[in-house]
């Protein structure tokens, strides 16, 4: 029995939030300090270290593509490795694959290492990632500020899923850790399936469109409210405070009172990319 099996609709809305980058604020730290390093440590490209990690927290944190999949920004980092720095032995097998394959995962990925070796150097990456995530100081895994006080405020009125593409037991623990699961109605993990698959299972439970909300920090969390046809409010990056103040003063009015119109969400939307 899934997740969805067992959550109840209370209310007649509902909003779904992100974690990383969105909410709690992990995305900085955990690609400064793990993605990036963990990369350049498994390639052995120290030599150019500086240069590649700027570029990396640049895919996966200041522009468009912020928020996308790890072995999607993997294959675009190794990429551009391989045109400007050496060769990246099967780096167009990994880019193929990261297209073309139906589950981009730890598990997927070790289906994979039998044909080509970059699939196995990818996989001690990623394994070698989650053990930095795991070893981080838990003081500096934190939530933004206003984020208890409008998941408090929100609950009031409002179903509140977490919709998030990192791993559930992280997720869980970083929710317990700073009190805001008693305001998380049901928690959404990498494991039950796309962000946009799981606010479509959501959708399932009664919700009209017009009452599901997506509150998300990267384009991956538009595209996937997009495809289903829901709401999305962006938390911008380098301002999420004020994006959370700004979520609970303007936005959730609109969207409680039925003013939450095309006109309002077109300019959230151009808000939101302008700031990349």
């Amino acid at each position: 029995m899934s997740v969805f099996d067992n959550f109840v609709k209370k209310n007649n809305f509902i909003v779904c939030i992100d974690s990383d980058g969105c909410a709690m604020d992990t995305m900085n730290i955990k690609h400064i300090r793990c993605f990036g390093p963990c990369m350049v440590d498994e390639w052995d490209l120290d030599q150019w270290r500086d240069d590649i990690l700027n570029r990396w927290n640049e895919i996966n944190l200041f522009s468009k593509t912020r928020g996308i999949n790890r072995f999607k920004g993997l294959a675009m980092m190794l990429s551009e490795v391989n045109d400007k720095y050496c060769e990246i032995d099967g780096i167009k097998a990994l880019c193929t694959w990261t297209e073309d394959a139906p589950e981009l995962s730890n598990d997927a990925m070790e289906k994979m290492i039998k044909a080509n070796e970059i699939f196995a150097k990818a996989l001690n990456w990623s394994i070698a990632v989650n053990k930095g995530i795991d070893a981080l100081p838990k003081e500096e895994i934190k939530p933004f500020g206003g984020v208890k006080e409008a998941l408090e405020e929100i609950h009031k009125h409002c179903d509140i899923a977490v919709v998030s593409s990192a791993n559930p037991e992280a997720v869980k623990a970083e929710w317990d850790r700073f009190g805001l699961l008693p305001y998380v109605d049901v928690v959404c993990t990498q494991d039950m399936g796309s962000k946009a698959f799981c606010i479509g299972e959501l959708a399932k439970k009664g919700y009209t469109l017009s009452n599901i909300l997506m509150c998300g920090d990267a384009v991956g969390d538009l595209n996937a409210a997009n495809s289903v046809g829901v709401h999305y409010y962006p938390i911008r990056v380098r301002h999420e405070e004020e994006s959370w103040k700004e979520l609970l003063a303007e936005t959730m009015p609109r969207f409680l009172e039925g003013n939450f119109d095309m006109e309002y969400q077109k300019e959230l939307i151009d808000k939101f990319m302008d700031n990349f």
